[in-house]
């Protein structure tokens, strides 16, 4: 064992880079009454020791044999001081501050938090940190990982020697830490780490701010971002009762440089995306996956660094002088979030310091079946602490408004895609993933006290109980849920001719048997438009004035459903190729009337989902939805009211045939005039024109109600009425 080694074995180890304790050895030390000096200095050709006050050398150093390591005895000294070390490296010399006469990097309060697993922002401690310590700059490092024999921290500025800088091991929370002088923000590092089996794995920062772009692999020293203040503008715009019309989008192929590069930057983005966005109402973005990932096919889903927004379109500042951008233009961001798994790629997490520190050993709960990837560990309280940490990073330090969880199904069950036989059940033998229903708890409880302005919403496609109930009633405590239920069912009744679509009128209807069961938001997100599953207008029977007029009247039939909207790039002005991550969305298509027709749509439902309250105000309260015609298969109509707090309402009426009803009654419930705010028909969208004019209340009753108004329900079409104020 190290510990009962002699002297001259732990230089040894020390020489070659392999002893947990360079403190104990390297900088000064008091030994025999004496103050001594060591230095290990890899291509060094001689060194001295140079007075840290005056500037004057007060001895050269020896060296031990033939090896690295420098030694002096200091005369006349007794006390421990200040002092540099002044190298001639052969070609040139350098006067460096020696990192091993620094104190430890991590308090005693830190130190705790971190070993407890309640430190919620470990970014702030772990990671590198530029900073200045005894009126000397420099970064502090610091890197989860118990289980090594030995790390360095490495980089240009050591010549990527591991011999350079050894870190300090803090066996209480098995963090190995380190201030390196001289380091600046934009040096490349990596951690060099002899695991517990003795190999030498190179290993990027799980906490780096900044990384390399692919096929590099490096992180890079960068400052902390300052956190960004609370708003409760944003807060009142992510609410349950506010308009929320979402545009998602794939930044590397929204739109791609006219000079031949192969992405626009952050701040290009926010020049010409968020006013895009703006232009057509919506009122948040939401971003596929912006973490450094290295594999581009993988749309960000799989990432190597959580913490770092991807070197692909800038720097940390352009990405954040985005979410800036779009706030002062009104519009919430929010990004994809992915805790259900990581990749195996060797510069990651995966096995860190040669266990499965992040993971699972075992390949029945470690390894996800569908897409090779490496599940975590949230058993561990690091992991959930690492996890929790970067969704208060994200929101923090860059004010996004909002996380999107992926996968979250894939997080709640054992036997998410595995066979009998390929999993472990929970210790009351059941296949609910107890661990990962802690952490997704935990998650939102922590962003919910901390920053509750901003939501999270969870990408779960099963019918796990009560996702969008806060945690105190027994939920999951996220604000929000994609309805992915909903939107298969209904992009099925589309896909069917309209002479067959009344053998699958439930379709259409069936969504509000649970409709309030979760606060939901409807998705029509990228993955309906890759894989071969085609783009939405190729899913569209009929010719193609039919394809795009079922289009429009689907969009108006769900901007008047219950539930907030979420819209995946292309899709707004109909794009006919499937969705392709390494090109741009097809923008010559927007010359054509009915693309154009399309877009036109898409911002003027926004504009009256925004500006007709009953649209938004009450999408969770069953009291804001009441059924008009629901019954109607033969000609495969609909209608509903939207009601709001105030029992105003709008009235709306969606014809999935190609065949205009001409005297359609309707009951509606109070009388006066009716006019049309929106009929998906009309000739600037592309459609024949058959309008609505003003229509009055005839106290005929109807569909339960004591008035009814006689209306034209236009060919393959979503129309909405609102009563005219006296």
């Amino acid at each position: 064992m190290q510990n009962a080694l002699t002297p001259a074995e732990v230089l040894e180890l020390v020489i070659r880079g392999d002893y947990h304790d360079p403190f104990s050895v390297l900088g000064m030390h008091r030994e025999r009454g004496k103050l001594v000096v060591r230095a290990l200095l890899p291509g060094a050709v001689s060194a001295a020791v140079v007075d840290g006050k005056t500037g004057n050398i007060l001895v050269p150093m020896q060296r031990l044999g033939d090896t690295a390591l420098l030694f002096a005895e200091i005369p006349g000294r007794k006390e421990l001081f200040r002092y540099r070390l002044k190298i001639d490296w052969g070609t040139h010399e350098q006067e460096l501050e020696d990192a091993y006469r620094f104190p430890p990097v991590l308090g005693d309060i830190d130190v705790w938090l971190l070993s407890e697993g309640t430190h919620h922002r470990p970014y702030e401690k772990l990671g590198a940190h530029p900073a200045v310590m005894d009126g000397v700059s420099g970064v502090s490092f610091a890197v989860w990982a118990p289980n090594a024999q030995r790390v360095s921290v490495v980089g240009d500025f050591n010549g990527w020697d591991g011999r350079r800088h050894m870190m300090r091991f803090r066996h209480e929370c098995g963090v190995w830490e380190m201030f390196v002088p001289h380091v600046m923000p934009g040096d490349l590092y990596k951690y060099e780490i002899r695991d517990i089996d003795g190999n030498v794995r190179l290993k990027a920062d799980p906490y780096a701010f900044r990384s390399q772009l692919r096929p590099d692999t490096a992180s890079i020293v960068h400052w902390l971002p300052p956190v960004a203040p609370s708003d409760e503008v944003r807060k009142a715009a992510n609410a349950l009762d506010a308009p929320v019309s979402i545009y998602e989008v794939h930044l590397g192929s929204w739109r791609t440089p006219e000079d031949g590069r192969r992405w626009l930057s952050y701040r290009e983005l926010a020049e010409q995306l968020v006013p895009y966005v703006k232009s057509l109402a919506f009122t948040h973005i939401e971003l596929m996956p912006i973490n450094e990932h290295p594999l581009d096919d993988s749309w960000g889903y799989q990432s190597t660094g959580i913490y770092a927004p991807t070197a692909r379109f800038g720097t940390p500042e352009d990405f954040r002088d985005f979410v800036e951008t779009a706030h002062a233009y009104g519009i919430g961001v929010i990004l994809d979030w992915v805790p259900a798994h990581f990749p195996a790629d060797a510069h990651g997490l995966a096995r860190f310091d040669g266990t499965a520190l992040y993971e699972h050993e075992d390949p029945r709960e470690g390894i996800h079946q569908d897409w090779g990837s490496v599940i975590y560990n949230y058993g561990r309280t690091e992991v959930q602490n690492y996890l929790v940490g970067n969704a208060l990073y994200w929101i923090e330090r860059y004010g996004v408004d909002g996380l999107r969880v992926d996968a979250v199904a894939s997080m709640l069950y054992r036997d998410y895609s595995r066979a009998p036989g390929q999993w472990i059940p929970n210790k009351y033998g059941g296949r609910e993933n107890l661990e990962a229903i802690a952490f997704l708890r935990k998650l939102n409880e922590t962003v919910g006290i901390d920053r509750p302005e901003a939501v999270t919403m969870a990408e779960e496609s099963t019918s796990f109980p009560a996702v969008s109930r806060p945690v105190g009633d027994g939920g999951l405590g996220f604000h929000y849920k994609w309805n992915l239920g909903w939107m298969h069912d209904t992009l099925s009744y589309m896909h069917e001719d309209p002479l067959f679509r009344k053998y699958h009128h439930d379709k259409m209807r069936f969504g509000l048997m649970y409709a309030y069961s979760e606060n939901f938001i409807l998705p029509l997100s990228h993955d309906e438009v890759v894989h071969c599953k085609g783009s939405l207008i190729g899913k569209m029977p009929g010719d193609e004035w039919q394809r795009f007029a079922n289009l429009r009247a689907y969009f108006g039939f769900m901007w008047g459903f219950p539930g907030k909207k979420l819209l995946f790039m292309g899709g707004e002005f109909a794009q006919y190729r499937e969705w392709n991550a390494n090109g741009s969305l097809d923008w010559n298509l927007l010359q054509y009337p009915l693309h154009a027709g399309v877009q036109r749509v898409i911002r003027d439902l926004n504009t009256v989902y925004r500006d007709f309250p009953p649209l938004y105000r009450l999408d969770f309260d069953p009291a804001g939805f009441e059924w008009i015609i629901h019954n109607d298969v033969d000609e495969s109509v609909f209608s509903f009211l939207r009601w709001d707090e105030e029992r105003r309402f709008v009235v709306v009426i969606s014809n999935f045939t190609p065949v205009p009803r001409y005297g359609y009654r309707i009951g509606v419930p109070q009388p006066g005039w009716y006019r049309e705010i929106i009929n998906t028909d009309a000739v600037i969208y592309g459609g024949s024109g058959i309008h609505n004019h003003e229509l009055l209340a005839q106290p005929v009753p109807a569909n339960g109600m004591p008035w009814s108004l006689e209306v034209t329900a236009p060919p393959l079409a979503t129309c909405m009425l609102i009563r005219k104020e006296s």
